[in-house]
């Protein structure tokens, strides 16, 4: 029977480089007991999963595109330590790395294997809620509470999602509600004078109807950690609200439907009654207000196959206050998709027809304006040419309306031999520039130039991954390698003035990643290495440079105990090497540094008690170096960029509280 859009998902996972083995906690096998594998288990057995994001409707242990699945219990440990939003679950997964792209705003994107962050495709079931092209605000303003699971696909993925996802994507997936009525609330404090409250509840509807509704509400004071008149931890207070509703209906037809308001203020820049270098204060604001709605609809069609629309809407308006300068804009996604799939005589495949349009409209820079239309066309088939080898070919032509004709293809292959999974895949995409940058989203668009002649991005990637499992220990290597032609690079034209141009050359990323993973009982321990060899063209002349904020080697371990009914204790090391930086006038490079942290719940009953100690040893950027350049870059900004945590030492606290348990 096939799975589809929301189809239950389970407790464990393992996740082996290139192999993604899911694990479901299980009361009929007995321990010790001889699983399919022929080998003994402990209280586990592998189930069979659809992964959502490749759109091929295979199970995850036989998807030939590599897929890694953070679980709902991975969520909750991440939830823990942070509930505002998304962040930490993904700076703590191998590959990923979160990178601040403005400290007076806090703001961050997401890096996978070393490729900026505005190659990231982010979604939620599938469907683009956070825009096209979202802002690397948004990644800060998606609160984790609801979700029941996170899908990554590293590498090139224009061939699945066009060219918003050309160094990879991350799904995000919303839980299912149960068969009766349940729910959590969570309050939480930190001791930098935070505080978040979410609410989560979901019930069965009418016959065939559930729904969900998620409210949260956070607030972070203003900190200067160095006492330099300059915010280190901007100040904000947000809301949102997201109800979703599910239909099951009769011989396999399924409709999720969602919508989803949130609102933030946010505050840096100078204090009150502080200056910067030049004698005047400066405020670093931004408004945000964001409405979206999504629609999945899913119907069987004879025997043979599935039919499927998909469709949402969001629109998002800024308010940026740079000094004096307010800036206003709007930012609005539309996307519509009508897809096809099948399967049969092992082969399973997938077509269909999308447009995307992205609208961008400034109230003070109009000249920055755009309006892009993407109609598309795309089609994947997966075929198995034995009981242990299957190919996956993708492809997706988009007619862009500014940059013209866009091919996208993807191959990719799985071999699985006796213990070993082995996966390979290639991929090509494009990135349609727009004049945000993270300099310019930092700065905003008031020193730059307007747009003449830039070239669509363009990049190729390719990865090979080795995974080995058995019994209690998993090992995981990955080789990956991209390419990036005409990438958008920000050049100075005067003291007060850039530009954007397509830098000569190629921006090239080569590195491995390495996980190692042991488990027994209530004990698990994993371990990840992440080398990363990045390069590109200065922005005058031939000579190649190290990519800014790449380091070139960075290694985690996490130990944790848990049991469901007692609690769990967690201890987190993570190593960050040296890093090369870019116009900072205090150093050429970042220093290497750890952090280390430590995580504790107790259960009693339905209340959960937790307490979560980050960066223990409280690396701080601000110990080394002022955030505070002595005069504003060229580009508007005032600070240098972040290589090292900005906050601290950092304590939180809080409860949980279930209902319908």
């Amino acid at each position: 029977m096939k799975k589809t859009l929301h189809d239950t998902f389970i407790n464990r996972k393992n996740i082996v480089s290139g192999t993604v083995c899911l694990i479901l906690i299980s009361t009929t096998t007995p321990a010790g007991a001889a699983g399919e594998d022929g080998h003994d288990h402990d209280e586990s057995e592998i189930e069979e999963i659809t992964v959502q994001a490749t759109r091929s409707r295979r199970t995850v242990q036989d998807e030939p595109i590599r897929v890694e699945v953070i679980n709902q219990e991975e969520i909750e440990e991440k939830l823990l330590m942070r509930p505002g939003n998304i962040s930490m679950l993904l700076a703590e997964t191998g590959g990923l790395r979160v990178q601040v792209t403005s400290p007076g705003l806090g703001s961050a994107n997401i890096r996978v294997h070393g490729m900026r962050g505005r190659y990231t495709q982010l979604l939620a079931d599938g469907l683009p809620l956070y825009g096209g092209q979202a802002s690397s605000l948004g990644l800060l303003q998606v609160p984790p509470s609801d979700l029941g699971r996170v899908e990554i696909i590293k590498g090139a993925s224009s061939a699945l999602y066009g060219g918003q996802a050309l160094g990879g994507v991350i799904n995000l997936i919303s839980r299912m509600p149960g068969e009766e009525a349940s729910g959590e609330l969570i309050l939480n404090a930190t001791t930098k004078d935070g505080q978040d409250l979410s609410a989560y509840g979901a019930t069965p509807l009418a016959s065939s109807w559930s729904g969900s509704l998620l409210s949260t509400y956070n607030q972070q004071s203003t900190q200067d950690l160095d006492n330099d008149g300059w915010i280190d931890m901007p100040g904000y207070e947000r809301w949102s609200l997201r109800p979703r509703l599910f239909w099951d209906g009769s011989e396999g037809s399924k409709a999720y439907l969602t919508v989803g308001a949130m609102g933030e203020e946010r505050q840096g820049g100078t204090l009150p009654g502080q200056v910067t270098p030049d004698g005047q204060p400066f405020a670093q604001n931004q408004d945000t207000d964001r409405f979206d709605a999504g629609i999945v609809i899913e119907r069987p069609v004879g025997d043979w196959g599935v039919a499927q629309v998909r469709a949402s809407g969001v629109r998002q308006s800024h308010g940026h206050r740079f000094g004096d300068l307010l800036e206003k804009d709007r930012h609005q996604t539309v996307l519509t998709e009508v897809s096809l799939a099948g399967e049969s005589l092992g082969t399973s495949w997938v077509g269909g027809i999308a447009y995307q349009a992205d609208d961008y409209e400034s109230e003070i820079f109009p000249v920055f304006d755009y309006s892009y239309d993407a109609p598309a066309v795309f089609a994947q088939v997966d075929r198995d040419l034995g009981e242990d080898f299957t190919i996956a070919v993708s492809a997706r032509w988009d007619d862009h309306s500014e940059y013209g004709s866009q091919f996208s293809p993807r191959l990719s292959a799985l071999y699985r031999p006796g213990l070993w999974t082995i996966r390979a895949s290639w991929g090509g995409g494009f990135y349609a520039p727009t004049p945000f940058l993270e300099e310019t989203e930092a700065a905003g668009l008031s020193r730059l130039e307007p747009l003449s002649g830039l070239l669509a991005e363009t990049a190729q990637t390719a990865s090979l991954d080795f995974g080995y499992a058995f019994d209690e220990l998993e090992l995981g290597l990955t080789l990956f390698s991209s390419q990036i032609e005409d990438a958008v690079r920000l050049q100075t034209v005067s003291a007060d003035q850039v530009r954007l141009f397509n830098i000569d050359g190629k921006t090239r990323t080569d590195g491995a990643e390495v996980s190692l993973r042991w488990r027994r009982g209530p004990y698990v321990v994993t371990t990840s290495y992440v080398y990363a060899d990045a390069d590109e063209h200065e922005v005058s002349g031939s000579a190649r440079r190290m990519v800014p904020l790449t380091p070139r080697h960075s290694a985690g371990l996490v130990a944790m105990w848990e049991d469901h009914d007692r609690g769990r204790v967690g201890l987190e090391i993570y190593y960050t090497g040296t890093q090369s930086l870019e116009d900072n006038p205090n150093r050429l490079e970042g220093e290497p540094y750890f952090e280390i942290g430590l995580l504790g719940e107790i259960v009693l009953g339905r209340y959960r008690l937790f307490l979560n100690l980050e960066n223990v040893l409280s690396e701080r950027q601000t110990k080394q170096d002022s955030l505070l350049r002595q005069q504003r870059a060229a580009d508007g900004r005032w600070t240098v960029d972040a290589w090292a945590p900005l906050e601290g030492f950092v304590a939180n606290a809080g409860i949980r509280i279930r209902f319908g348990e």
